[in-house]
């Protein structure tokens, strides 16, 4: 709301004309996330969550590396971090029974389910990203963006997983955590278990999940093989901005269908509120950063163009500076991906440094970063007395930036 106001500053006050609001980015996030939504109720999330809680305690002494693939799968399969909330409590669980230092595997599992954003073909980011560059002269295509972003986002979170390793003294050196065994409620708080095994699944959860999955498999085969898409009434085809919306919806419906599930349930889901978040944050965000860049256009190429050209590298740490504040991937990728446009970056060279768009583990406030700390019982994974001494900060400046690294690299050797 805060960004439409601005606009309205800018256009009554600064009579500058105001610019197209980003519907297309808005629409795809509507249709992905209430796709995603509908899968939630459907009992597909609890699915792919009781798969990764099976692996982690079938291999419990490699939790500091499964944990954080798992949250960072899990959110690529799905388009949303939100989805790390049920494995939490499963992570720390398993963590304090093989006596690994939670804080090891519970910082990395809430750091890697946000850089799996960047590698999701259902995410918000993603699709911002597609949509932004359709109307440039080099337009990405959805496979172009996975085939940079996966890789990538897997080496970050197996070179801050790796970091991890050793981080912090064992918990039987620990003397807070020691302190804290004399209290016997703690210490029967700590026996007792967590999992999400014992919950009973619809029988329609594992279906829904296939539906879902098929449904984004679509979406890439549409990107792979753009001669499949529709043809408009002028002969011309379908843009796969608009593709991704309404087979999303599409599939959707499907899983609908499948679990009978009710619309005011689907509303109400953490999905779907977080994803409406994300919208409303864009709309009005967004809208003001292009009305703000298109207005002050030739000013801010005249004294950023020269620097960026020399070193593009430099417009990762303006994007990882704005994603601090925004807190949203795809928000910062709405306001940033016009700007680097206007400066005379091209899409690929947005498209190396597209990991650095999150950056909102700096300061800790993010929900799954919360949810983290209040979920570790041992008290391991916390924020520092100076507030950006955290859990968070290590994993999260090794995972992106060694991400945003690979990305460069891979982006180069592609194209």
């Amino acid at each position: 709301m805060i960004g439409g106001l601005g606009v309205a500053v800018l256009a009554f006050v600064f009579r500058v004309a105001p610019a197209e609001p980003p519907i297309t980015v808005m629409l795809i996030i509507l249709a992905v996330v209430t796709a995603s939504a509908t899968l939630q109720v459907a009992g597909g999330l609890d699915f792919l969550v009781q798969q990764a809680e099976k692996v982690m305690r079938k291999h419990p002494q490699q939790i500091t590396f499964l944990a954080p693939l798992s949250t960072f799968l899990l959110t690529m399969c799905v388009g949303t971090g939100h989805a790390v909330y049920s494995l939490l409590p499963v992570i720390a669980d398993v963590s304090l029974k093989t006596k690994i230092r939670p804080e090891r595997p519970m910082a990395m599992a809430s750091v890697a389910s946000q850089m799996g954003i960047t590698a999701s073909p259902a995410a918000a980011a993603v699709t911002s990203l597609l949509a932004m560059t359709a109307r440039s002269s080099q337009p990405l295509t959805l496979w172009q963006i996975l085939m940079v972003t996966i890789p990538a986002g897997l080496i970050g979170v197996a070179a801050a997983a790796f970091w991890s390793l050793k981080r912090g003294v064992e918990l039987d050196q620990d003397p807070e955590y020691q302190a804290r065994l004399q209290d016997p409620d703690f210490r029967a708080s700590i026996e007792k278990s967590v999992t999400t095994l014992d919950k009973v699944l619809p029988a329609h959860a594992k279906p829904a999940v296939i539906l879902f999955f098929s449904g984004i498999l679509v979406v890439v085969l549409l990107a792979l093989f753009p001669h499949w898409l529709p043809m408009d009434d002028k002969g011309k085809t379908v843009p796969m901005t608009t593709a991704v919306q309404f087979v999303m919806l599409a599939f959707g419906a499907f899983i609908l269908f499948l679990s009978n599930a009710k619309a005011a349930t689907i509303a109400r889901s953490e999905v779907f509120t977080a994803g409406m978040i994300a919208v409303v944050s864009i709309f009005g965000i967004a809208w003001m950063s292009d009305t703000f860049v298109k207005a002050n256009e030739a000013f801010l190429v005249d004294n950023i163009k020269v620097m960026v050209e020399y070193a593009p590298w430099t417009f990762a740490l303006a994007m990882f500076a704005v994603s601090a504040f925004v807190k949203s991937q795809a928000a910062t990728l709405t306001i940033m991906v016009p700007f680097g446009l206007a400066l005379g970056l091209s899409p690929h060279q947005l498209l190396a440094i597209m990991p650095s768009c999150y950056a909102y583990f700096f300061f800790a406030f993010y929900p799954s970063d919360l949810a983290a700390i209040n979920m570790d019982r041992s008290g391991t994974t916390r924020i520092g007395k100076y507030l950006l001494n955290h859990s968070f900060m290590m994993p999260g400046l090794i995972g992106v930036g060694v991400s945003t690294l690979a990305a460069y690299a891979l982006t180069h050797f592609y194209f």
